[in-house]
C-alpha cells in the first residue's frame, strides 16, 4: 500500500487525491517503539556533547547538564516521598527561570502531570484553573503567593527567602532543599507509558473560555524529535529564551526539547528589549526565538540597536505566533543581513507543532506559515459542506499527527467538537495550501467578520494597514451593526509624529479592497493588546468597542 500511495502523492504539493489529504514533504521523524517511556527519560538518554544546559541571564548562574539531571533526580525523589504519584496534577506558577525545567522534568518523570499558568493572570483566573485541574501541590515564587491565596494547596517555594506575603499559605519546603536531597534509586515509581498524560496546558482561550489541553508523553516526545530534527544543531549553539515557559512554545522548546540536543538555553525572567539585546552580546547567543511584535520593534529601532549592541554571533531568528508580512521579513533582512528568519506555526492542541519554514528561501514565500512538519498530515475542509478541498482552495485546516493532543481535560463536548474519531484536529484556522505544499493561514474561522453575509478576514485588512508608512500596528474587529450585521472596525497605532486621520485610514484601505471589506470605523490607540505569543486579543478589543454602545 505504501508504495502505491507514494506513487499517487503529488511530490510538489504533498496532496493525495484519493483521500484529499496533504502529507508532509519533510523526512518523517523517528519515534521510539518502547511503549513504557516517559519524556524525561527520553530526553535525558539522548547522547550529545553539550556542557552547560541553562544560564540565568540576570545572575550569570550556570546549570550544567550533569547538575540539571542530578537536580531532577533529587526533586523527583522528594516528590515521590511526598506521595506524588502517576496522574497527580502539580501546578507551576512562575516567571521564566532556570529552575522551571527542573520542576517540569521531575514531575513528568513520575508520571505526574504538570499544569502551568501565566503569572500575569489574576487570582480569580488562576483559581478557575485550580478548581478545574485540582492540583495536589503547587510550585511558585514568594512574590506570587497572593495569587494562590484562598487555596489550600501545599506549596513549594522556588526561592529560599519566604517573604511576608506567605500569609496563610501552606509552605511545605523550598526547591533548593529538595535539590540537596540524595537521589534514591529505590523510590516508588509507577510505570509510565507514552500514552499517559504529561502536561495540562490551558489554551489561550482566544475563542471563548480557556480549556485544559491534555498532552501525552508520546506527544511531547514527537515534539522533541521535531524540534531537534528541524535545527541541525551544532555543539555550542546558544538559544535566548525570551518566550514564556508556561506557554506551549516556551515549555516545548526551551524547558524540554532543546535539552536533548545539548544546546545552552539562556533564560530571561521577563522580556525587556535592552536585556535581550545585551544578553545576546554578552553570551554570544546564536538563535533568537521571538514573536512578531518583537521582530517589528527590532526593525523599527535597527539603527540605534546596531550602534549600541554587537549582535554578530546571531545567525537565526525564530518567529512564531503569527505569520510575518513581506515588509517585515525584508525589513529585517535588510537591517540584519547575517540573520536568517525561520517561522513556525502550531497550537497548544498540537504540542506547538504544525508547520514551519526551515530555511530563508522557504521564509521568503511571504505570508506562509510554512510546510507541514514531519509526520504531520493535513486536510483543508469547507466549513459549510464539510467536504475536503484541493490545492489552493480555502477552508479550515485540520491536522493529524503524533503530536496532536489527547483531548480537552474533563470536557468531552469541547473534545468531540475539536477532535474527530479519526484523530483529526480542527484548528479553527482558515487556510489554503499552495501547489508547493506551503500553508497560508487566512484567518481564524471564528473571527471572520460577516458583512451582509460576505466573509471578511480581519488578518487581510490588518496586513494592508501595516503596509501604510504611518501605521506602526493595527487590529481589525467586527463591529455590530443593525443593517449589515457587522462591519470592519480598525484599531490603529500611529508612528510617532504622524497625524494620520481616521478618514486617511479608511481611504487608504477603501482604494484597495472590495466595498464590503472597507473599514467603516477607526480608533487610534497607544498599543494593541496581544497574548504572550503575539496573537491579537480581539475579544478584548471587541469588548472595548461595544462597551460604549
Amino acid at each position: 500500500m505504501a508504495e502505491n500511495m507514494s506513487l499517487a502523492i503529488d511530490p510538489r504539493s504533498g496532496f493525495f487525491r484519493s483521500n484529499s489529504t496533504f502529507y508532509s514533504k519533510r523526512k518523517p521523524i523517528p519515534l521510539p517503539k518502547n511503549d513504557s517511556l516517559d519524556v524525561t527519560t527520553f530526553i535525558s538518554a539522548r547522547a550529545h556533547h553539550g556542557k552547560v544546559a541553562f544560564i540565568d541571564a540576570a545572575t550569570g548562574r550556570h546549570l550544567t547538564f550533569s547538575e540539571l539531571w542530578r537536580a531532577v533526580d533529587s526533586v523527583a525523589t522528594c516528590l515521590s516521598d511526598m506521595g506524588i504519584r502517576k496522574g497527580h496534577v502539580v501546578l507551576l506558577l512562575s516567571p521564566n527561570s532556570i529552575f522551571f525545567p527542573i520542576v517540569c522534568l521531575s514531575v513528568m518523570s513520575l508520571g505526574a502531570i504538570i499544569t502551568t499558568t501565566n503569572p500575569l493572570n489574576t487570582a480569580n483566573e488562576i483559581g478557575k484553573q485550580v478548581a478545574d485541574s485540582k492540583p495536589v501541590l503547587a510550585f511558585t515564587i514568594p512574590q506570587l503567593l497572593p495569587k494562590l491565596a484562598g487555596s489550600t494547596i501545599p506549596i513549594v517555594l522556588l526561592e529560599d527567602h519566604v517573604s511576608s506575603q506567605a500569609g496563610e499559605a501552606k509552605i511545605v519546603t523550598t526547591l533548593h532543599q529538595m535539590m540537596k536531597r540524595e537521589p534514591s534509586g529505590s523510590r516508588v515509581r509507577d510505570q509510565v507509558n507514552q500514552d499517559d498524560t504529561a502536561t495540562l496546558l490551558y489554551s489561550s482561550g482566544t475563542t471563548g473560555a480557556s480549556k485544559g489541553v491534555v498532552s501525552s508523553h508520546r506527544n511531547l516526545i514527537a515534539m522533541v524529535q521535531t524540534v531537534i530534527n528541524r535545527f541541525s544543531i551544532e555543539v555550542g549553539e546558544k538559544f535566548i529564551c525570551t518566550v514564556p515557559m508556561f506557554h506551549i512554545y516556551g515549555l516545548v522548546a526551551f524547558a524540554t526539547g532543546l535539552l536533548a540536543s545539548g544546546s545552552t538555553v539562556i533564560v530571561l525572567s521577563k522580556f525587556e528589549m535592552h536585556d535581550m539585546l545585551s544578553t545576546i552580546e554578552k553570551y554570544r547567543a546564536t538563535y533568537l526565538p521571538l514573536v512578531p511584535p518583537i521582530l517589528v520593534a527590532m526593525v523599527n529601532a535597527a539603527d540605534q540597536i546596531r550602534k549600541k549592541y554587537d549582535l554578530s554571533s546571531l545567525h537565526s531568528a525564530l518567529s512564531g505566533g503569527a505569520p510575518l508580512s513581506k515588509e517585515v521579513i525584508e525589513g529585517f533582512l535588510e537591517k540584519y543581513p547575517n540573520v536568517k528568519i525561520l517561522q513556525g506555526y502550531g497550537l497548544t492542541e498540537s504540542t506547538g507543532i504544525g508547520a514551519s519554514t526551515d530555511s530563508l528561501e522557504e521564509s521568503r514565500k511571504y505570508g506562509t506559515a510554512g510546510m507541514l512538519s514531519p509526520s504531520m498530515e493535513a486536510k483543508v475542509v469547507d466549513p459549510d459542506s464539510g467536504k475536503a478541498l484541493n490545492v489552493n482552495q480555502t477552508g479550515e485546516l485540520w491536522l493529524r499527527g503524533p503530536s496532536v493532543m489527547k483531548g480537552y481535560f474533563s470536557n468531552p463536548e469541547a473534545t468531540t467538537s475539536t477532535l474527530d474519531s479519526d484523530g483529526w484536529l480542527r484548528t479553527g484556522d482558515l487556510c489554503y495550501i499552495d501547489e508547493d505544499g506551503f500553508i497560508f493561514i487566512v484567518d481564524r474561522l471564528k473571527e471572520l467578520i460577516k458583512f451582509k453575509g460576505y466573509q471578511v478576514p480581519p488578518a487581510e485588512l490588518e496586513a494592508l494597514l501595516l503596509s501604510h508608512p504611518d501605521i506602526l500596528d493595527a487590529a481589525v474587529i467586527p463591529f455590530p451593526d443593525r443593517e449589515v450585521g457587522q462591519f470592519p472596525m480598525a484599531y490603529v497605532v500611529r508612528k510617532p509624529g504622524s497625524n494620520l486621520s481616521e478618514t486617511g485610514v479608511m481611504d487608504f484601505v477603501g482604494r484597495q479592497v472590495a466595498p464590503y471589506k472597507r473599514i467603516r470605523k477607526v480608533a487610534f490607540v497607544a498599543s494593541i493588546p496581544k497574548n504572550p505569543s503575539g496573537k491579537i486579543l480581539r475579544k478584548d478589543l471587541i469588548k472595548l468597542a461595544t462597551s460604549k454602545l
